[in-house]
C-alpha cells in the first residue's frame, strides 16, 4: 500500500490497526517474541519493586521495551527475506544474522543497564 487516501484521524486509526495486527502476528508466529514478552512481564513489575527512583525505573523498563522493539524489526526482516523463498543466499543470510545480532545487542544493553542501576 504505497499511497493511502486516509487523512487525519482516520489515518491514525488505520495506522494503529496495522500496528496492532503486527503485534498480534508477531506474538502468534514468533516464539522468541513470546519469550521476550514473558521476560518483560516478570521484569517490569520487578523494576517497580527494586527501585523507587523514576529515572531508574524508566531506564530499566525502557531497556526491556527496546528488546521487544528490536525483536519486532528482526522478525520483520526475516519475514521479508523468507517471502522470496528457501534459496540460500549470502546476502539473505547476512541480513538475518545482522538482525539477530541487533537483538543480541539489545539484550546486552538491557543487562548492562540493569547491572548499573541495581549495583
Amino acid at each position: 500500500m504505497a499511497y493511502s487516501n486516509h487523512r487525519g484521524l482516520t489515518r491514525v486509526i488505520k495506522a494503529f490497526g496495522y500496528s496492532w495486527n503486527g503485534l498480534r502476528s508477531t506474538f502468534r508466529h514468533e516464539e522468541a517474541f513470546r519469550q521476550e514478552l514473558l521476560l518483560c512481564l516478570v521484569l517490569v513489575p520487578a523494576a517497580f519493586l527494586l527501585t523507587d527512583v523514576g529515572l531508574e525505573r524508566a531506564l530499566l523498563i525502557g531497556s526491556l521495551f527496546l528488546i521487544l522493539i528490536v525483536e519486532l524489526l528482526n522478525s520483520g526482516i526475516e519475514a521479508a527475506i523468507d517471502r522470496f523463498g528457501d534459496e540460500l543466499h549470502e546476502l539473505s543470510a547476512r541480513a538475518k544474522d545482522m538482525a539477530s545480532a541487533a537483538v543480541l545487542l539489545s539484550f546486552i544493553h538491557a543487562g548492562v543497564i540493569w547491572l548499573l542501576v541495581l549495583l
